[in-house]
């Protein structure tokens, strides 16, 4: 018997999880909406950091739902508050009307009227800003998980 098959092998791995699920964060594509340049290059580098596959930013309804209907997202990070005179609840309703797409809601608008006018969106979750980008992962994550759950049945 060859002694180096015996041998273990160090490994490494991070405390925040991140690299976990790799195979399924890279099966779904991530359309992050947000009008803000400052926050949508803090999301979108700390989604890719995490190794999932973020295909673009929009910042306005109007380029969401082009991007969606274009790329075809399996899930959107949503602002609310949006450039342009339709909001992201209006964009999140349009997409999850015409293909099903659903989102996370990262916004400073929680409260009730906000996510009772979204519930048609059938949201995968809300991030209350300011939120951490640890935050933002482990909600993208959880929500992949459950569409990928959905998928399976």
């Amino acid at each position: 018997m060859n002694c180096s098959l015996l041998r273990s092998q160090r490994v490494f791995a991070r405390e925040d999880g991140a690299g976990s699920d790799t195979l399924l964060q890279s099966r779904f594509r991530i359309l992050i909406v947000e009008d803000d340049f400052l926050v949508a290059s803090q999301v979108e580098m700390a989604l890719s950091d995490a190794g999932f596959d973020v295909i673009g930013v929009a910042v306005s309804a109007e380029e969401a739902v082009a991007r969606a209907r274009r790329e075809r997202p399996a899930l959107i990070v949503m602002d609310v508050r949006l450039v342009g005179e339709r909001d992201g609840i209006h964009a999140a309703v349009e997409i999850f009307q015409e293909f099903g797409t659903r989102c996370i809601f990262a916004t400073a608008q929680y409260d009730e009227p906000t996510r009772d006018r979204a519930k048609s969106a059938m949201p995968l979750g809300w991030l209350q800003k300011p939120y951490s980008m640890a935050a933002l992962v482990g909600t993208v994550r959880h929500a992949l998980k459950e569409l990928d759950d959905h998928q399976v049945r």
